[in-house]
């Protein structure tokens, strides 16, 4: 057993014509990862692979100190979000805890109350009656009424307006006060992770292009600007996922080959989005059609 919530070790995973390869990471307890990347980067595929819905053709994965295949004794302990819910549409939110209580050992009916109560949802209301928003504070509910002690969390905030993404992030927050809890925290809206996350993978055509704390990836780049002389076509300092236009040229660069750079080219911190974006398009100009 290790001290992480969540341990992936060389995992590939064949998806139809998609595969998971050789991935490695890890969440240690107690903190945030966010899986970052492009839609079709492998991000699903990951979760599904760890919650056991899908099953590795080589590597190892570790959920909460237990290697997979485990007992399903785990479910106890994970708490999963998804983008599509798969709770009935006419079951009325009081119904949701009928059915799902007789699942779970530690089930708390007083705390699935008071947050359908906190997050202003009505037990009487029917799970199809609800707005996206409310729909993910409703899997919130569920997930924290059985003790959960690792949050899953497959793009929560996607299609939410703003208000419901910050109720949702101070949502996890309080989640994250008790010691030994964990999120792992699957978006393509990276402005929510640069909030909360502790640490980041960020994946591209089923691979990770980086992982680590989230100091690690934003210092580890560097965005420059200059005109079509000041930046090298290709050679001594490699420009990731270059946009060239006839008067300016943008690119990541390793921040440890910005001194190899001219004076005339232009250098900022990037935001993690814009990390995202030149990274991701390296990645997909670098796989054969």
């Amino acid at each position: 057993m290790s001290g992480d919530a969540v341990v992936l070790d060389h995992v590939t995973v064949p998806v139809g014509a998609f595969t998971l390869q050789d991935v490695s990471l890890r969440l240690p307890t107690g903190y945030v990862m966010g899986l970052v990347g492009p839609n079709g980067a492998g991000k699903t595929t990951t979760i599904r692979t760890l919650l056991g819905m899908l099953r590795p053709a080589s590597g190892r994965v570790e959920v909460l100190g237990r290697t997979l295949p485990a007992p399903a004794a785990l479910r106890q302990d994970i708490g999963v979000v998804l983008d599509r819910p798969s709770l009935v549409g006419e079951w009325r939110l009081r119904d949701v805890e009928r059915a799902l209580r007789p699942f779970y050992d530690r089930w708390d009916p007083t705390r699935y109350t008071g947050l359908l109560a906190e997050f202003e949802l009505d037990p009487r209301s029917r799970v199809s009656e609800l707005s996206r928003g409310m729909t993910m504070k409703l899997q919130i509910a569920v997930a924290l009424s059985h003790g959960a002690r690792l949050l899953v969390l497959d793009e929560p905030t996607s299609g939410l307006d703003p208000v419901s993404r910050d109720d949702l992030i101070g949502i996890l927050g309080d989640y994250l006060v008790t010691e030994g809890r964990s999120v792992l925290f699957s978006t393509h809206l990276t402005a929510d992770l640069e909030r909360i996350a502790d640490h980041l993978t960020l994946l591209a055509g089923g691979r990770v292009l980086r992982t680590g704390t989230k100091e690690e990836l934003m210092d580890a780049y560097c965005l420059v600007r200059g005109g079509p002389d000041d930046l090298p076509p290709d050679g001594l300092v490699p420009l990731l996922g270059a946009r060239r236009t006839g008067v300016c040229v943008e690119a990541l660069v390793a921040a440890d080959d910005v001194p190899l750079l001219g004076t005339g080219v232009v250098v900022e911190r990037p935001t993690l989005d814009q990390i995202v974006v030149h990274l991701g398009a390296r990645r997909r100009t670098a796989v054969p059609a």
